[in-house]
């Protein structure tokens, strides 16, 4: 287990993504490559969809990119997410959950976000990580290990 370093970044709804205010409260951290890619499109609808089943659970859910703030307001109206984007375009939070990787884009290396999700308990500590994450399938899965934190 690892504790989530102290940070604070800009989210949607003219909000602050805060680790020291979370104390206290689970959540999920979703990491994903770039607003309004389909990948993207996809788990953000999926955690659209089961987002009052985590609630359920007691736990919080965000999303994260490097995407600007204009761009999460953007995507989260288009689909009308019930959960708040954190806009990490320095790469604090993708660097503190090691999530920046080189990848093969067209033939080229980019350094770019690995779709990973992240548990984090009450004392703040992540408790489950999944990294390279595929699609379909994947918020059912992180539904039913949250279930079992209760």
């Amino acid at each position: 287990m690892t504790a989530v370093p102290a940070l604070s970044l800009p989210m949607t709804g003219n909000q602050t993504f805060d680790t020291a205010a979370l104390a206290g409260k689970p959540y999920v951290l979703f990491f994903y490559p770039k607003d309004n890619t389909p990948g993207c499109t996809t788990e953000s609808g999926d955690f659209r969809d089961q987002h009052a089943a985590f609630l359920a659970a007691g736990v919080q859910v965000f999303g994260v990119s490097r995407d600007s703030i204009k761009s999460h307001e953007g995507f989260k109206a288009k689909l009308e997410m019930p959960f708040e984007l954190v806009s990490d375009p320095e790469e604090a939070l993708c660097e503190a959950f090691g999530v920046m990787k080189m990848k093969n884009m067209y033939g080229k290396q980019v350094r770019g976000v690995e779709r990973s999700t992240f548990v984090v308990d009450a004392q703040g500590q992540v408790v489950k990580e999944w990294r390279g994450v595929k699609v379909p399938g994947h918020v059912s899965e992180v539904l039913a290990f949250v279930e079992t934190m209760k």
